[in-house]
C-alpha cells in the first residue's frame, strides 16, 4: 500500500510506538488522525510533527468509550475526506503481580483498553475501510500474546485476544480491499509502565544480571509502517520476539519455563 496521500487513524498517538508511527506516516506524506487519551501527549506529538502538522488532526478519546469511538469516523472523514487505514497501537500493561493478587477491576481495565478498545475502533472504521480501493487494518498484539509471562497474565490474555481477533479478521476479509496485519513486539523502550500507572519492581535483580535488550520506539514504528506498505500478515518486532516465537512453537513448555525463570526476580 502506498503511504503518500493516504489517511490513517492511529491509536496511542500521544506517546511511544504510536507517536513514532504518526510521525513516520506524516514524513512519508500521509495524513493522520492521531487518537489518544492524553491531550498533552497529542499536543506534544503535534509539536514534534513540525511542518508536517498541517496534515495531522488530534482526537482526545478513550477507546473504551464506545459511543465516542463510533462518532470518530464521521469527524475524521469530515477533516480528511476519507480513511484508508486503522492502526491500533494503544495499549497498557498490568502491575507485575500474579493473578491471585490482581484485583478484578485491574483485569477488567486491561481487557477493556487492550481488547475492547481494538474491537470498538475496528467496528467503527471497518465499514469505511471496506469502501476504499485499498485499505489497511493493523493491530498490535505482543510477544505476551503468544507466550505466557508470569506477572502479566491479564495483559497477555488481552493481547492473545487481539491476536486471534486479528487473524480471524484476516480470514474474513479475504477478497476485500482491506489488508490485515497483526504485530508482535517484544521489549520496546517506551514509557508504557508509567502510562499504565505501573512500576517494575526488582528490575536490577533479573536472573540474567543485566537489563533486557529492547527495540527503540522509532525502529518499532518504522517496522509497523513498513508492514502496512507491504501488506504483511504477521510481523515480529525485536530479536526477543523472533526467538521466543520460534521456541514457543517448537518447545512450548521449555519456552514457558524459560520466561517463568526470568520473571522470578520481578515477582519477588
Amino acid at each position: 500500500m502506498q503511504i503518500r496521500d493516504k489517511v490513517f487513524v492511529v491509536t496511542g498517538g500521544g506517546n511511544g510506538m504510536g507517536r513514532e508511527v504518526v510521525l513516520g506516516l506524516l514524513q512519508r506524506g500521509a495524513r493522520v488522525a492521531a487518537l489518544d487519551l492524553s491531550e498533552a501527549g497529542l499536543a506534544e506529538t503535534a509539536q514534534l510533527a513540525g511542518a508536517d502538522a498541517d496534515r495531522l488532526t488530534t482526537h482526545a478519546v478513550n477507546v473504551t468509550d464506545r459511543k465516542a469511538v463510533l462518532a470518530l469516523p464521521a469527524a475524521i472523514e469530515k477533516a480528511h475526506g476519507q480513511v484508508d487505514g486503522l492502526l491500533n497501537v494503544a495499549g497498557i500493561i498490568q502491575p507485575f503481580v500474579k493473578i491471585q493478587d490482581l484485583d478484578f477491576d485491574v483485569i477488567e481495565r486491561v481487557m477493556n483498553v487492550n481488547f475492547w478498545g481494538v474491537v470498538n475502533t475496528t467496528k467503527a472504521f471497518l465499514p469505511t475501510l471496506l469502501k476504499r480501493p485499498e485499505a489497511a487494518l493493523l493491530n498490535v498484539s505482543s510477544m505476551g500474546g503468544f507466550l505466557p509471562v508470569p506477572g502479566q497474565a491479564a495483559y497477555g490474555a488481552s493481547k492473545a485476544a487481539v491476536k486471534l481477533l486479528t487473524e480471524a479478521l484476516y480470514a474474513e476479509l479475504q477478497g476485500t480491499p482491506v489488508a490485515v496485519t497483526v504485530v508482535f513486539p517484544g521489549g520496546v523502550g517506551t514509557n508504557i509502565t508509567a502510562n499504565s500507572g505501573v512500576e517494575i519492581p526488582n528490575m536490577d535483580q533479573l536472573t540474567s544480571g543485566k537489563q533486557p535488550k529492547t527495540t527503540s520506539p522509532a525502529d518499532a514504528g518504522r517496522q509497523i509502517i513498513e508492514a502496512v506498505e507491504k501488506g504483511s500478515y504477521r510481523v515480529r518486532i525485536g530479536s526477543d520476539a523472533t526467538f521466543m516465537d520460534r521456541l514457543s512453537r517448537l518447545a512450548p513448555r521449555r519456552a514457558t519455563l524459560l520466561i517463568a525463570n526470568q520473571m522470578k526476580a520481578l515477582l519477588g
